[in-house]
């Protein structure tokens, strides 16, 4: 597994990352057993980060990270976490106070003094824009309650907000083969700024892993059931954005682009990883064989599977089928 500089921290991160909200809610249930087999086949395959959140089944997916990294050996894993969205997210709200009350939360949950890296959750845009959020951010560091801080955002635009303040370690972004905008500036400004790009949604909640049909149905707590048209939260969290129907399509097209052999999430993760810029990919897993596979997809990089090629399916696909109704959204 490739390992990658975690921005200006000094330390590395690998390429192929894992991301846990599905080990706390909103993807139907994970049983505290099979999270943690998740947790043990992804360091086991190489991957040393794990992005969580505070609200991630309200804490569960921190406190299970926890348990698996107690007792001292860590597996090189940077546990990376947000917060921020157990409150009103008003403006008003992003204080030290807040700010403190969070990551202590958040170091009781993963059972650590110091968060390796906390991130903004989709804060509102003045929040980003506000030098006051990050002198406050700066104030945990000089605590040593956090060692770096980062943000995780919705837009192009507000990644390229973060990019511009001087204490940010990471921006976290939809980018996937159905989300390109990121490639026209945010990762360009996030490389002469030495600020790690994390990849997130990188298979589009699913659908890029190619096994949905337009009969496949989720659980009622599930996102990709209740949050389809952005009832609960950002509609580009769910399918990037994607109508159902369309990604389905699209999905049948990219498929059909790949040699024998090489799987359409396998190929996405990589063609992901590979974008200049990029510093990890973080898909989800519910259970090992998804874990197991997700980081194999790390072997692409190495140069056996053609990403020229497959990079011009993807842009093809998306003029045709996306561009007009996504880029100009997010």
């Amino acid at each position: 597994m490739q390992q990658r500089p975690l921005g200006r921290t000094g330390h590395e991160v690998s390429a192929i990352g894992l991301g846990t909200w599905q080990l706390g809610s909103d993807w139907g249930d994970v049983s505290e057993d099979d999270a943690t087999a998740v947790l043990a086949a992804s360091a086991d395959a190489g991957v040393t980060l794990f992005d969580t959140a505070d609200v991630y089944g309200d804490g569960r997916s921190e406190a299970i990270i926890g348990r698996f990294l107690e007792g001292g050996d860590r597996h090189g894993i940077t546990v990376a976490t947000k917060m921020g969205r157990r409150m009103a997210q008003e403006p008003e709200n992003y204080v030290l106070d807040n700010f403190r009350a969070s990551t202590d939360r958040s170091r009781r949950n993963l059972g650590v003094d110091m968060l390796d890296l906390v991130q903004l959750h989709c804060p509102p845009t003045q929040v980003i824009e506000s030098a006051a959020t990050f002198d406050a951010l700066d104030q945990l560091v000089a605590e040593g309650a956090i060692a770096a801080y980062g943000v995780s955002v919705e837009t192009c635009a507000q990644a390229l907000a973060a990019i511009a303040q001087p204490g940010v370690t990471n921006v976290q972004i939809i980018l996937n083969p159905f989300r390109l905008k990121p490639l026209d500036e945010v990762l360009p400004a996030a490389a002469a700024a030495d600020v790690a790009i994390f990849a997130r949604v990188p298979l589009a909640s699913g659908l890029l892993s190619g096994k949905y049909t337009a009969a496949t149905t989720f659980a009622e707590n599930d996102h990709r059931t209740y949050n389809r048209h952005g009832q609960a939260f950002d509609r580009g969290e769910t399918f990037s954005g994607v109508e159902f129907d369309t990604g389905l399509r699209a999905v049948a097209e990219l498929s059909a682009a790949l040699p024998e052999g090489v799987s359409l999430p396998a190929a996405s993760l990589a063609w992901v990883a590979s974008r200049p810029g990029v510093t990890t990919v973080i898909p989800g897993a519910r259970n090992v064989a998804q874990a197991e596979s997700n980081a194999a997809a790390g072997a692409l990089l190495d140069g056996e599977f053609d990403l020229d090629v497959f990079d011009a399916a993807v842009r093809d696909v998306y003029d045709r089928y996306l561009r007009a109704d996504i880029h100009p959204l997010w």
